[in-house]
This record gives structure tokens, sequence and C-alpha cells, in this order.
């Protein structure tokens, strides 16, 4: 799917921030009630028109579900509305896209079924012209058995929001005793269905659970998400032929990667594939006027090449310099694809366009770290003895990159690190394009960060900010804090792609732009157990324009 979106946000930021008086209304309301069980969403907005999504709980049959969009709170100055049905063919989700709505204008909407009124959403219309500043909450990798979505609620609460980005993993599809069990069984949040999804139905069911999360309902119902999705949504690891999570027994992996997208775009305020276009297909293009350009597109399922497994090439790794050469021979092979030729094509027009048009900022929504990452020596004294007592998976991946470590190449093959030949096209169509100045948002890690980006020869290509988990936690998360700080510090030296990470804390990046500078903070969460937590800034960082690409102040 394509969505070329040529229009931007209202004009000052100022003019998106809902009144305080509105923004407590909204949110002293119920997000949900018995017919509207999953609550309101929006996406995908465009200069005059926008996705709105709900799903009709205890009904049978076709349903006549009622819609209106006005310009008010109250819903008295409507703009549009209309009738649509929906019926278990759609597992009775709703998906309007009302057109004809007037640009850069912020809106509310609801929905009504036999006279039950679902909440009010609010959402927003894209316009042209000048825009002085855009504020976008970057979120990813939330785990419904790891803690409450609290990072959610602290983005619906924050209205100096415009947009939500989300960068993927929105579900995880482990059974009740896959990652996460225990934690699953402790917080009374254990994943239904209780089984690995593998069907339809089973997909429904999860992306369901995920929605009752009080934290999804009030964002989805507060701010307009634009989406991509990562691995989860359909199995771990997944590349165009497979998935590292698709086992003998559970069918034929095209099924199974067929129903996961099939219940993606029912459950998600996302646009359809276009006529022609498979579900495998997601690609937008979101211009916010004179500001930005917001890129997404799709690196699971399209042309992804199959991960290396390091682990199965041990006989080759059997000293740095082996493992370098089998590092550029066989992992950077030119024909390991990441994303699709017609996507490159779709990048390299979008970005041509954006530098043509003047505007400061071209931002990657993108999925896995882009930045070259070679793993750390972790033959350290804390590291160790944090690992010594280990047992079970732990206790094998721990052991996994300490021998990697002693080799000096990347450990993580899943991201871009995997396909260094493709990344090196990625940034060979940007500087063609006359941007060396990529602004990158990523997730998948649940590691907050900031990465230099740099192409083959040393050129810079610009720079990457990286998101933690909404619940989702590190890899490490079982050796403590300590010893994931060393890793941590030990990474920082070895690469000096990394200016700074940290993966102690759950949370979201907000990312504020203006035309002269952008300014990031990584927004921590206290607390994923129970509703009450607080939030903190544990890092701000100016983003600046030096020698044509980006630096950190």
């Amino acid at each position: 799917m394509e969505i070329d979106r040529r229009k931007a946000l209202l004009g000052l930021t100022s003019a998106l921030i809902l009144p305080r008086c509105v923004a407590a209304d909204l949110r002293g309301q119920s997000f949900s009630n018995e017919v509207f069980l999953h609550g309101v969403a929006s996406g995908d907005p465009g200069e005059d028109s926008v996705v709105l999504w709900t799903r009709v709980s205890g009904q049978a049959g076709e349903v006549a579900v009622d819609w209106s969009v006005a310009t008010d709170p109250a819903m008295r100055d409507t703009v549009t509305q209309g009738t649509v049905y929906t019926s278990e063919i759609r597992d009775y989700t709703v998906k309007v896209i009302p057109e004809g709505l007037p640009a850069g204008t912020q809106l509310y909407y609801r929905f009504v079924v036999g006279g039950v009124v679902s909440p009010i959403g609010r959402t927003q219309t894209l316009s042209t012209g000048k825009v002085e500043s855009l504020v976008i909450a970057v979120a990813s990798c939330s785990n419904y058995p790891f803690g409450r979505f609290n990072g959610y609620q602290a983005i619906a609460d924050d209205s100096d929001i415009d947009i939500v980005v989300h960068l993927g993993d929105y579900i995880y599809e482990y059974d009740e005793n896959g990652y996460g069990g225990n934690e699953g069984r402790a917080l009374g949040r254990v994943h239904e269905p209780r089984h690995e999804t593998v069907t339809l139905s089973d997909y429904r069911i999860r992306h369901a659970q995920y929605k009752s999360d009080s934290g999804s309902l009030a964002m989805h119902a507060m701010h307009p998400l634009i989406a991509i999705w990562d691995d989860h949504e359909s199995a771990n690891n997944p590349w165009s032929g497979g998935a590292q999570n698709h086992q003998e027994g559970e069918g034929a992996w095209i099924d199974r990667r067929s129903v996961s997208l099939r219940a993606y775009y029912e459950w998600m305020p996302v646009r359809e594939p276009d006529v022609g276009e498979s579900r495998e297909s997601r690609r937008a293009h979101f211009r916010f006027g004179d500001l930005a350009s917001l890129y997404a597109v799709e690196t699971r399922h399209m042309a992804r090449s199959e991960q290396i497994d390091l682990g199965a090439h041990k006989d080759s790794l059997t000293s740095p310099e082996a493992a370098a050469e089998f590092y550029e021979r066989v992992v950077g092979d030119e024909n390991r694809k990441m994303i699709s030729r017609s996507d490159e094509m779709f990048l390299a027009e979008g970005l041509k366009a954006s530098v043509e048009a003047g505007q400061p900022w071209r931002v990657l929504a993108n999925q896995t770290i882009l930045a070259r990452v070679v793993a750390a020596p972790l033959n350290d004294p804390v590291f160790l003895e944090a690992t010594e007592n280990l047992d079970g998976w732990i206790a094998n991946y721990a052991k996994s990159l300490i021998e990697i470590g002693e080799l000096g190449i990347p450990a993580n093959l899943d991201a871009w690190d995997g396909y260094p030949a493709a990344r090196e096209r990625l940034y060979s169509l940007a500087a063609d394009a006359g941007a060396r100045d990529l602004l990158v948002i990523t997730g998948d890690t649940h590691i907050f960060g900031q990465n230099y980006l740099r192409r083959a020869n040393g050129d810079s290509a610009g720079v990457e900010l990286g998101t933690s988990g909404i619940s989702s936690p590190r890899g490490l998360y079982e050796l403590g804090d300590i010893a994931n700080d060393r890793h941590d510090e030990l990474l920082i030296e070895t690469n000096d792609s990394i200016e700074w990470m940290n993966g102690r804390y759950r949370g979201y990046v907000k990312l504020t732009l203006e035309h002269t500078q952008a300014r990031a903070d990584f927004v921590a969460v206290s607390n994923i157990e129970t509703r009450n937590f607080e939030t903190e800034v544990i890092r701000s960082v100016d983003i600046v324009r030096r020698d044509g690409t980006l630096d950190y102040a």
C-alpha cells in the first residue's frame, strides 16, 4: 500500500494542542463500554481524510454502525456522518475513511450502535503551508504479559504530542509459557489465546487483548497513529520465505503470514492496500508542509533475505580475521535484500521531493537498528560475574554474546547489520537524492539510544534515535542493572557509531522538529506493574545541521 501524504499538520504546534479544559473532558471519559470494549482509534491522516476505527462487541449478524465527525468535542458542529456495516467476516471491526474533511483541522469522532455511543476520539487532518513545529511520540514493542502499557498512557496525557509513530511489535505471538510467561502470571496478564498465535482467530484474539489495556485505549482515543509492523505481528524474525518462530506442524508459512496481516489490517487504524497491492506491502510518505517528510516501508515480508545464524557457522569463525572475512563475504553478499526494489525507488523519489521542496527534515520510521554496531568484548569481571550462575535461554544468550564479542563483528544479524549491502544501497540512494541528513527513528531493541549513521567510506548519512520498549524488556534484563549498564558502556567504548545508550528503562521518545533544530526527549516510565506511575525525561539532546548532514549538539 502506498500512502502519499502531500500535505502537513496544521501550522503552529500550539494550534494542534488540545485546550486543557477539552483535554480534561476527553480524558475524564470512559474509553470503552460493553459495545465498544476496544475503544476508538484514528490513523494515517491525509489532507482531507483520516482512518477512523472501532470494534463492536456482543453483536451478531450484520451490524449497522453510525459514525460522525465534528469540529468540537461535544459533537455539535458535525462535519460529516454516515452508516457502515460490519459482521463476523471482519471480526466486527469497523474502519471508516471520511473524505472531504477540512484540511489542517483538529476533529472529533464517535460511533453509535443501537443507541450505545462510543468514546469520543480526537484526530487531525493534514494541511499545506507553514509548519513551525511538529511533536512526534515514537513508540515500539508492547508485550502484554510483561506489564501495563503505561507508556501509551503517558503519551495520551501529553497534549504537546501531535502524532504517534509506532515502529512495530505492537503485539507478540508467544504462548503463555513463552517470552514473558512468568511475568504475565505474576501480574495477571497471561496471553490470550494461551497458545501461540497461528490462525486468523488466534491473531484476532491477541489484538483484542492488547487493545483492552487502559493505556492503549487512552492513547488511541487522543492521538492519530502512523504504524508500521516489525516481526512479532506475525512471528519472530520473519523473512520473505519463512520465520525463525514458525515451526513444523504450524502449517504453511504463507498461510500464517496471510492471516496475521489480515488481522493487522482489521484491528489497526491503517489504510487498506491499494488495488493491485498485496497485504505484505505497506509504504507511506507523509509530508508535513515546509517542515518535514516522514517515510515508512516494511522490511519483513516483501524482499528480506533469510537471516544468517552465526551459531550455524561456528566452524568458519575461528579467529577475528576469519570472522571478518566471513562477514564481508557471506553477510555482506550484494544479493542480500532488506527492502524491495520498488520500496527503494519509492524512498528515492520521496527523499528527492523533500530536498527539492526545501524541507529541513527527512524522518525514516525504521524497525531495526540501522547503524553498524560491532559486538563488544565482554571478558569483563562485572559482566562475567553476573552471568556465571545463569541457566536456560538467558545463559545461552549471554554465552553467545561473549563468544561473538571476541570476534569483532556485529552480533545482531536480524538488524541492518545482517544486510550491510542493502544498508549501503539505502545510504547511496539517499545521497543521490541530496539527502545526507536522514533522521532515523528506530525500535526493536527495547533500548534508548543515539547513533551516528555512516557509509562504508566514512561519510555521514545522518543520525539515529532508538526508543525503548513500552513494556518489553531488553534481552539481558535478567542480568540486573549493574551488568546491563556495564554492557552498554562496553558497547559504547567499542563503537564510535554509538553516542549514548541506556537499556534500564521503558518508555518512548518525544521528538520535536523545528526549522533550525530538533530535540529528542527520552521519556522513561517508572512502573509498569500497576497503573500508578511517573515519567521522567532521562536525557534530552538537540540535533543540528552541520556541513549538510546532522549531528548532536
